[in-house]
């Protein structure tokens, strides 16, 4: 079972997306966070675990059932995030409150879809940290055939294998490399706290020319002495 350091847990339970998908970048990572796939509400817990994925194909009337859709749901290792190729398309429910309150009782950390959930107030009595791409009614198989888990997938755009990092706030999804996990948590925590210190030099009436986004030799300087000041090492 994999695991994060209680550092990079820490620093990913707090920073911002923005700042993971800043550090994506320095490493040339361009497209790792989900378009169009959104928290099912904005106050709901912050998104933490690894990518267990499962794929949709178009729906065929003469396939039938598949039984891959709830041995998702029961295969899914707790602290993994369920991550779900619906190619887009919400036409017809991803999964629902039932599914995915299973999953939390599990342990799970989460689901995500470029799709769509329905029985959105049920999902949300279950407290599981959601994210799609829009609420839906429609059952699945109108739409959706589950075809395969635990193998790449495409959602909302981005290639997600398993056991990369799934990290959701309220601006949406990031995917991050796991061999790239702990030292882009680093720098991305690095990050927020400049953007602490520099929001609070704003808030005093200070301009961004030279504080932000590059910080000039003066800022440095400001900036290590209200680290002092707070007691925060380098």
């Amino acid at each position: 079972m994999p695991e994060l350091s209680e550092k990079t847990r820490e620093a990913l339970l707090t920073v911002p997306t923005s700042n993971l998908t800043g550090a994506l970048l320095k490493r040339g990572l361009r497209n790792m966070f989900l378009q169009d796939v959104s928290p099912l509400r904005v106050d709901q817990p912050r998104l933490l675990g690894f990518a267990f994925t499962m794929r949709f194909i178009p729906a065929r009337e003469d396939k039938g059932r598949s039984n891959i859709q709830p041995r998702a749901m029961e295969e899914c290792p707790p602290g993994h995030v369920l991550v779900i190729d619906s190619r887009g398309d919400a036409r017809a429910a991803s999964a629902g409150d039932l599914y995915i309150g299973r999953l939390k009782a599990r342990g799970c950390a989460g689901i995500v879809t470029d799709g769509g959930f329905r029985d959105s107030e049920g999902i949300l009595k279950t407290g599981l940290p959601v994210y799609q791409r829009r609420p839906t009614s429609p059952p699945s198989p109108i739409v959706h055939l589950p075809i395969d888990l635990n193998l790449p997938i495409a959602c909302g755009g981005v290639g997600v294998f398993p056991g990369d990092v799934v990290v959701g706030d309220v601006d949406g999804v990031v995917v991050i490399p796991a061999e790239l996990v702990d030292e882009v948590a680093a720098e991305a925590a690095a990050a927020t706290l400049y953007d602490t210190f520099a929001e609070e030099e704003v808030a005093r009436g200070r301009p961004l020319t030279g504080l932000f986004p590059v910080a000039d030799e003066t800022a440095k300087r400001d900036f290590a002495a209200w680290k002092m000041t707070r007691g925060i090492a380098d």
